[in-house]
């Protein structure tokens, strides 16, 4: 969108992006099937992908020793491009969350744990188009930017999604599409569980339709 054009007078609404927007799990996979053969380390690929959000290092510190893990994430974020972006799909609804925040004449923001630079290929592959793209923010780490933009509502699927919600005082909307159960998610206070996105656009329409009047 061009920043010549009047911002949306509707709802900004954040995304998480892995597990959320997208099914990162195989591609993340296939990396680290790539990773493991570089450096000789057989990484259980299955147990590391089926909780994805926390930041990579984190997931790695638990199988490298602690001056490899740096390295290896950087390896892991070079060999990406080439291993990932071609293998992962939208996840069912994403496209039509985004189109319903357009309806309401709202901005998109993606706020995601993920190297940038490779969130951008992901978009970009799949043409989801977004007002802002902020990666490696984590936690309460993706309040700052949610604040910045003045995010009403922030989506992700993981009990650190709705940390960096509440922490930016927006509206904390999980989806069941990630590695964190409803009663997880509801433990950690986020105020709204969908299935998938396939339900947010009418949700959506009913927390529009009850926003007091400007």
């Amino acid at each position: 969108m061009s920043q010549d054009l009047p911002r949306p007078t509707g709802p900004v609404v954040g995304f998480d992006l892995d597990m959320t927007l997208i099914d990162t799990a195989p591609g993340f996979g296939e990396v680290l099937r790539v990773l493991g053969r570089e450096l000789g380390v057989d990484f259980p690929v299955a147990q590391m992908t089926e909780r994805l959000g926390p930041p990579l290092e984190h997931l790695l510190a638990d199988h490298l020793p602690p001056d490899q893990v740096g390295p290896a994430g950087d390896r892991f974020r070079a060999l990406y491009p080439g291993h990932a972006i071609a293998m992962v799909p939208t996840l069912p609804g994403a496209r039509e969350a985004i189109a319903a925040v357009r309806r309401h004449a709202g901005r998109v923001l993606v706020v995601t744990g993920k190297y940038a630079p490779n969130a951008r290929l992901h978009l970009d592959h799949l043409g989801l188009e977004v007002d802002r793209l902020e990666g490696w923010v984590w936690g309460t780490g993706k309040a700052d930017v949610l604040r910045e933009e003045g995010a009403g509502v922030y989506v992700g699927d993981h009990v650190h999604d709705v940390e960096g919600a509440r922490a930016a005082g927006a509206l904390s909307v999980s989806v069941l599409t990630g590695g964190c159960e409803r009663a997880e998610l509801l433990d950690a206070g986020t105020d709204v569980v969908l299935t998938s996105l396939h339900e947010f656009p009418d949700w959506l329409d009913d927390h529009v339709a009850e926003r007091p009047a400007s």
